[in-house]
């Protein structure tokens, strides 16, 4: 099998700025992504053929991710028409597996992509994904998710006008009545080859997807300074108590050298 693992960052960022090269209890913030596939794949080398390629517009993150030599990264700087905000990520992804398929004359059996401000993943939720997509062939993609500690029927609401309201109208009275929802963490993407390349970005997670639990705790999507600091004290601990976390924040320490 031939797998294509992106990672993808933008120069910049309107809500955290150059969240992407952040470094992270010591570690670059990027190196985290690395540090899980690199693991997996010596994990899973048999039988299997991996490309890693980074997408960005930020030199930057370019020299972090090529100053460390012990995983081969593939780098495509990002058009610039790719860069906007309102560009969806799922474009980025479909550029970086036609260009790779051009430059390494390689059909890919899969694209995995793991995010850069969701750093707490483990090697075990990589195959989970990996896994599942690899049994869900009538799939266009399998992501990573959460239990949602809010609900859109009783305990979450939008503006209306003057005034506030359930965020979806309802009758309910009780959180164990309401229909069971769950928060994508931005961690995992593990990508269906035609659908990736045919499905129309806007609507490609509307339907035919899959997905897989991953720790509660343990994930928080880095958008703001806030973020970035409750973050690292999650990380901390557990990096200190859970051996899953720490097999990759010692790797990603071993790619610093």
């Amino acid at each position: 099998m031939n797998i294509l693992f992106t990672i993808c960052g933008r120069a910049g960022s309107k809500g955290f700025k150059n969240k992407n090269l952040k470094m992270f209890l010591g570690v670059p913030l990027v190196y985290y992504s690395i540090a899980a596939i690199a693991l997996y794949i010596e994990k899973n080398s048999k039988g299997n053929d991996f490309d890693i390629v980074l997408n960005t517009d930020s030199k930057e993150l370019i020299d972090i991710v090529l100053q460390q030599s012990d995983v081969s990264v593939e780098v495509i700087y990002r058009d610039a028409t790719l860069g906007g905000d309102e560009v969806p990520k799922i474009a980025v992804i479909k550029n970086c597996l036609l260009k790779m398929e051009e430059r390494k004359g390689t059909d890919y059996d899969l694209v995995v992509d793991l995010d850069i401000t969701s750093p707490l993943r483990t090697i075990s939720d990589l195959q989970n994904a990996i896994g599942k997509k690899i049994s869900r062939r009538d799939t266009d993609v399998v992501f990573s998710v959460t239990e949602a500690r809010r609900n859109p029927y009783f305990n979450m609401v939008k503006k209306d006008g003057r005034y506030f309201s359930k965020a979806l109208s309802s009758e309910y009275t009780a959180r164990q009545q309401v229909p069971k929802f769950y928060d994508m963490n931005a961690s995992i993407y593990v990508y269906d080859i035609g659908a990736l390349k045919n499905k129309e970005p806007k609507i490609f997670f509307n339907d035919k997807c899959d997905v897989i639990f991953m720790k509660d705790t343990g994930i928080l999507d880095i958008d703001s300074e806030e973020d970035f600091q409750l973050m690292q004290v999650v990380a901390g601990y557990l990096f200190q108590n859970n051996v899953d976390f720490q097999d990759i924040y010692q790797k990603g320490k071993e790619l610093c050298v």
